[in-house]
């Protein structure tokens, strides 16, 4: 959940890239990997040992870091040192237009409701139109950034600079939230998760995707590691697929204390029964799924074209390009459909 994850109050180091790892990770046996706090079946394979098991048959072994925002993550997958990263579909096109070599190989997530713009009691917020002149945390370089501004400008019709927008963590989120330093936050759980016990969802995602363009959250690479390490991306990308069948066809056995459940909490902090309530307001693509028209084979071209679009009517971005296919892979996917 991710998302833009690309503005300007971030350098470009800063705000979007994807370095390339320093050696191949057969030279080197460690191949960096950076997460955020996001809800799936992504998350549940981390932390019980399938992707480690994988990887270490093929020779690996994975260094999982853990980001509290997609600005930290980004300049960390920008120095160099990690090589595959969570990134928003807005944070692809960013990178993608300012010529960053990368790849969207998987999609982790529709984030759909899962994102919301949450209104504290007692803010006088009851619908959008009502953020006028009002505090709202987001963090920056994030999809909940990208649709805030997006309603903002195209849903809403109010001009951004109306509204005090603060570049905040979700941690710092939930912290000025209890101290009543803000009155509205764009976020994900789990920090959407306790924003609710004392708030009202005023849009979400999925409304404001309806009526302009979509998000998701997705994993990208290194097109020079993922070429120069095949074994790693197949070994890494039928974990996934596994991952997500599993969780697609046995969905109501993921409850609050399950150990799927409760290796996300495990990884990412909250707790089984906000996970499950996060859970069931996203939809994770099976592999087949993923190399479809839907998704890899088309719909996420499309998706970072759009997004790449409303970048540069924003001035977050100079140009943007005619096609995006090449900063999207099927192959990983494809073969892990077989």
């Amino acid at each position: 959940m991710m998302l833009f994850k690309g503005l300007k109050a971030l350098s470009y180091a800063a705000a979007i890239a994807v370095g390339t790892f320093a050696g191949s990770a057969n030279a080197q046996e460690t191949v960096v990997v950076g997460y955020q706090q996001i809800v799936g079946p992504f998350i549940t394979a981390i932390a019980d040992g399938r992707f480690d098991t994988a990887a270490k048959e093929a020779g690996y072994t994975i260094d999982w870091r853990q980001f509290s925002s997609a600005g930290d993550i980004s300049t960390a997958l920008a120095s160099g040192d990690v090589p595959i990263g969570v990134l928003g579909s807005t944070g692809t096109a960013s990178a993608a237009s300012r010529g960053v070599d990368l790849e969207l190989f998987w999609i982790l997530d529709n984030i759909g409701k899962s994102e919301a713009l949450v209104a504290r009691e007692g803010s006088g917020i009851e619908k959008p139109e009502d953020i006028k002149g009002k505090k709202v945390g987001v963090p920056f370089v994030s999809t909940s950034h990208f649709h805030l501004l997006v309603g903002l400008d195209q849903v809403w019709k109010i001009d951004p600079r109306e509204v005090e927008i603060l570049n905040m963590k979700p941690p710092q989120i939930v912290a000025a939230w209890q101290r009543g330093d803000i009155d509205a936050a764009y976020v994900w759980p789990p920090a959407l998760s306790e924003l609710m016990k004392n708030g009202k969802v005023i849009a979400d995602s999925e409304q404001i995707g309806a009526a302009s363009v979509p998000t998701f959250d997705g994993l990208v690479a290194s097109k020079d590691f993922a070429e120069e390490n095949p074994k790693f991306m197949a070994a890494f990308t039928k974990v996934l697929a596994e991952s997500y069948a599993d969780y697609n066809a046995n969905k109501a056995a993921w409850t609050a204390d399950s150990p799927q459940v409760q290796g996300i909490v495990k990884m990412i902090g909250g707790d089984g029964a906000g996970a499950v309530e996060a859970l069931n307001l996203l939809s994770f693509p099976n592999a087949d799924e993923q190399a479809s028209d839907a998704w890899l084979g088309g719909g996420a071209q499309r998706a970072l074209s759009e997004s790449a679009k409303f970048l540069v009517e924003q001035k977050q971005i100079d140009t943007a390009l005619d096609d995006y296919a090449p900063f999207v892979n099927t192959t990983y996917a494809a073969e892990a459909a077989k």
